[in-house]
């Protein structure tokens, strides 16, 4: 994965090249296995700026976001509330559109695309986790995965068989007819997982996915998530504080005020905030 920090100004600026790697990447912990090679990118973004107004007021969301992830890639995206990680998963899952810039994900570009277009793609693209898990209460977990494949259009005995596929695979098949307050958080959030994989998607968008979590069971749901990565040659990006990722994702992109910034500019300012309480 690479990227490339936009200027800071009015977002016209050329910007400036930087190769993630030596920057960002995180050495795989003990669990995570040999490194994956990317093929061609997934997703590649273009001075990409989001800003929300407020009456007269500006807010900056976005600014000038350059990326290019690969195939099968890994990724945990770090930043502190307000740096852009969820609004940056939105304007790539297509449930933000941009100010500004260019979104190519499987190589199409979406940033302009219409909402009647975006919902098909996403349909069938595209997994979403929400930090909120989403589960319709009144549903079991088999009925919260079927949904995602009746709304695709799959032939009823082909959902059955991807539905129970799917459960399986995050190891809740025997939960299948529990509804989500029948079931733990951990429980909860292997549906959600499952659900995003029903479709089969290329890509796998997560907002805080382990943040409702014990480390236990977070150090569980990272792992299966590395495996489905793996095995599925999915790309996922995950937005997210857990400092138990570094253990089990290629790389870390941190975000600060919009912009992607290298580890040790985001390191910098972690070490500032103490020192700076300390003398308050």
């Amino acid at each position: 994965m690479a990227f490339r920090n936009g200027n800071t100004g009015n977002g016209t600026g050329a910007a400036n090249s930087h190769n993630a790697k030596p920057h960002n990447a995180t050495p795989h912990g003990p669990a995570s296995g040999a490194a994956h090679t990317a093929s061609a990118p997934i997703i590649e973004t273009e001075d990409l700026w989001r800003i929300y107004r407020l009456g007269d007021l500006e807010i900056p969301a976005l600014r000038g976001i350059n990326l290019t992830i690969g195939q099968g890639e890994y990724l945990a995206l770090k930043g502190r509330s307000g740096s852009g990680k969820t609004t940056l998963l939105n304007c790539l899952g297509g449930l933000d559109k941009p100010n500004k810039g260019r979104i190519r994900v499987f190589g199409e570009e979406i940033a302009n695309w219409n909402e009647s277009k975006l919902t098909k793609w996403r349909r069938h693209q595209v997994g979403f986790i929400f930090q909120s898990l989403g589960l319709l209460p009144a549903l079991s977990a088999y009925e919260n995965v079927e949904l995602m494949l009746r709304m695709i259009g799959m032939r009823p005995a082909d959902r059955h068989k991807r539905t129970m596929e799917c459960l399986e695979m995050v190891g809740i098949g025997k939960w299948a007819d529990h509804r989500p307050y029948e079931m733990s958080g951990g429980q909860q959030q292997r549906v959600a997982v499952a659900r995003a994989l029903a479709n089969h998607p290329g890509l796998i968008l997560a907002d805080e996915p382990t943040g409702e979590l014990d480390s236990k069971t977070g150090r569980e749901m990272l792992k299966l998530f590395q495996t489905i990565v793996r095995e599925q040659n999915v790309t996922m990006l995950m937005a997210t504080h857990d400092s138990l990722v570094d253990e089990y994702v290629d790389q870390v992109l941190h975000l600060r005020d919009g912009k992607v910034v290298t580890a040790a500019e985001f390191n910098a300012e972690l070490d500032v905030e103490p020192a700076e309480a300390a003398q308050t």
